[in-house]
């Protein structure tokens, strides 16, 4: 049988745990205060029948006095039972916030590394962070004024026909009215406005930080933001969703600001024609109590409109929350063993990236033996970071196995797998921290003699001379900045310090000019030194003293061998390595006037 899906609300309320029940109260207080708001109303009633039965001696007024002070007290009370109520909930709607966060963050460090390199972390902290703020303010003020927004209507009806039936009726008429008239505004095609408003905002945020990210490039080249079409269309699409919105509002919202202020004009000339073939003075109470009621009743109309919201940021709020906890975590069979050694092995390993139409690696399957050098080339998409991330469970194979010492990799713990790889990348990440504190995330519990001695491998002397603190000096905000390659250079020494037996190295030279290059070739020595090596490289001239080379072209092997032997066949490898020499002969120069081709150094 089919689970039925619970609600938004229902979801949000599974996070509160113990506190449930603290929100539970909260909005039985928050509905015991409406209904004393509601009693004020009654007293002047009350004190104006007794003022006017006695008109014009007035010696009952002293007694009616009885009811204002009632209406003082009732008042207070209600006072006080609301706050008690936002108290209750606010300390309910903060422990579930957190409880959505813990939940959400606990969810996110089960997933597959190459989540968060497909993932803004600004997003993510977006769909965590502000998403669960949004249950927040629904659990803390939203929740109890909803309970008293079911349950005072329920009273105001009643005592709409508690004193004159007919007064009573034109009332409710224009409550009536005006309910149908938001239900107008917020009903048929405007009512997922909401969803397409967030989505149109969110693609708004994320294109105006790419055009802020750009505008190096547009001021270089005297553009202006219309250059920028991206940016241009997502503000375009969202002032039109805006004013379409407006737009389509405007009878439902005339006609519901007229129902809702218009009880007035109903009960004057009811009044009049009551007054004229009845008691007056009875009749003057009555109109005075619901001259008085009506507004309220209008107030009630406006909190119902924005619980509706409420509602709908609830949803919302749940089904951005969705789109992390949907993730599907890393498979564990619970079997946690230990690899014989450090070799890697691929046995017909087969991946599609999730949403992809086709594979990125197809029946992939290769060796790289222990203290060898294994280099992936090919050309560009053709497999090689998908083939390198999937050691360190950035994703997981579809098909086939990858395994580490003879054992797959999802039969070992995160940790002790964590432990038997480091990675340099193309794309180095640096903490705003000390470049003390950079290097040993690698390894908290090394000391400083160690992050100096792993320094000093990384070829990094020269950084910590020319820097203010040394090793102390800060890194981002607030500290210096490197370049690229010295970037590299800490990264390495990040890995150095490791000390792991498997390294993976994703075109670690990508960003270097020719001084760090050098550098970076001089640490690759101390880092790769008897350890399993799986090198990925657009620049031929640093694998071909590789133990082995592989050429993955569309997701396959094409070719395998040493770099002689790939020469000798011919294909893939020998066409990349002619064009490899032929780019390195080039330079900025004169053209050939015949071929139209740049000049060639001799």
């Amino acid at each position: 049988m089919k689970q039925k899906k619970q609600s938004s609300l229902a979801r949000i309320l599974g996070y509160a745990g113990g506190h449930r029940n603290l929100t539970l109260l909260g909005c039985i207080l928050s509905a015991l205060s409406a209904v004393l708001g509601l009693i004020p109303y009654v007293c002047v009633w009350l004190a104006a029948r007794d003022v006017l039965e006695t008109w014009p001696a007035l010696t009952g007024v002293s007694g009616s006095a009885r009811w204002g002070w009632t209406a003082v007290w009732t008042a207070v009370i209600s006072i006080v039972l609301y706050f008690a109520a936002l108290m209750s909930t606010h300390i309910a709607a903060f422990r579930t916030a957190r409880n959505i966060r813990r939940s959400a963050m606990a969810h996110v460090l089960k997933l597959p590394l190459g989540f968060f390199t497909g993932s803004q972390s600004g997003r993510l902290r977006k769909l965590i962070d502000d998403n669960a703020g949004l249950t927040e303010d629904l659990l803390a003020h939203k929740l109890p004024d909803l309970a008293g927004t079911i349950v005072t209507p329920i009273a105001a009806v009643l005592m709409l026909f508690l004193f004159d039936w007919k007064m009573g009726l034109l009332c409710l008429l224009t409550m009536v009215l005006a309910l149908l008239s938001m239900c107008l505004m917020m009903g048929g095609k405007n009512a997922g406005f909401f969803h397409r408003y967030q989505k149109e905002i969110e693609r708004m945020s994320g294109e105006a930080v790419e055009y802020v990210r750009g505008i190096p490039v547009v001021k270089m080249f005297q553009q202006t933001v219309y250059s920028f079409k991206a940016f241009y269309a997502a503000i375009r699409d969202y002032s039109d969703l805006a004013s379409q919105y407006a737009m389509s509002c405007r009878v439902g919202q005339t006609c519901f600001l007229t129902f809702i202020n218009g009880a007035f004009a109903l009960l004057i000339p009811a009044a009049l024609l009551l007054a004229s073939g009845g008691d007056v003075r009875t009749v003057l109470v009555n109109f005075i109590f619901y001259a008085l009621f009506a507004p309220a009743c209008g107030q009630m109309i406006n909190r119902i409109m924005y619980m509706s919201e409420a509602v709908m940021e609830a949803d919302e709020a749940v089904g951005r929350l969705d789109e992390i906890l949907s993730q599907k975590p890393m498979e564990n069979t619970g079997v946690q063993k230990q690899p014989a050694d450090a070799a890697v092995s691929f046995d017909h390993v087969t991946f599609t990236y999730p949403g992809a139409d086709r594979p990125a690696l197809s029946d992939v399957s290769f060796a790289v033996r222990p203290g060898q050098v294994t280099a992936l080339v090919g050309p560009s998409g053709g497999g090689k970071t998908t083939a390198a991330s999937l050691i360190p469970r950035f994703w997981d194979a579809d098909s086939g196995a990858v395994s580490i010492g003879g054992v797959n990799v999802k039969e070992m713990d995160t940790e002790d797998l964590m432990k038997q790889t480091a990675f340099v990348f193309q794309d180095t990440r640096l903490f705003k921290e000390s470049l003390l504190e950079n290097i040993r995330a690698a390894r908290p519990d090394a000391s400083r003699e160690e992050v100096l001695s792993a320094a000093h491998a990384a070829q990094c002397d020269d950084i910590l001379e020319k820097l203010p603190q040394g090793l102390d000096t800060m890194v981002g905000a607030r500290g210096v900045y490197l370049s690229g390659g010295e970037q590299q250079r800490i990264a390495l020494a990040r890995a150095i310090l490791k000390d792991a037996p498997i390294v993976v190295l994703d075109e670690a030279t990508a960003f270097a000019d020719p001084e760090n290059e050098h550098q970076i070739q001089k640490a690759f020595e101390a880092l790769i030194r008897n350890k399993t090596v799986l090198m990925i490289a657009h620049r031929l001239s640093t694998v071909q003293d590789a133990d082995h080379i592989i050429v993955l072209s569309g997701g396959k092997i094409a070719e395998q061998g040493c770099h002689e032997s790939l020469l000798a066949q011919h294909g893939v490898y020998a066409a990349m390595w002619e064009d490899y020499q032929r780019s390195a002969r080039w330079k900025v120069g004169r053209t050939d006037p015949k071929s139209g081709k740049g000049e060639k150094t001799v």
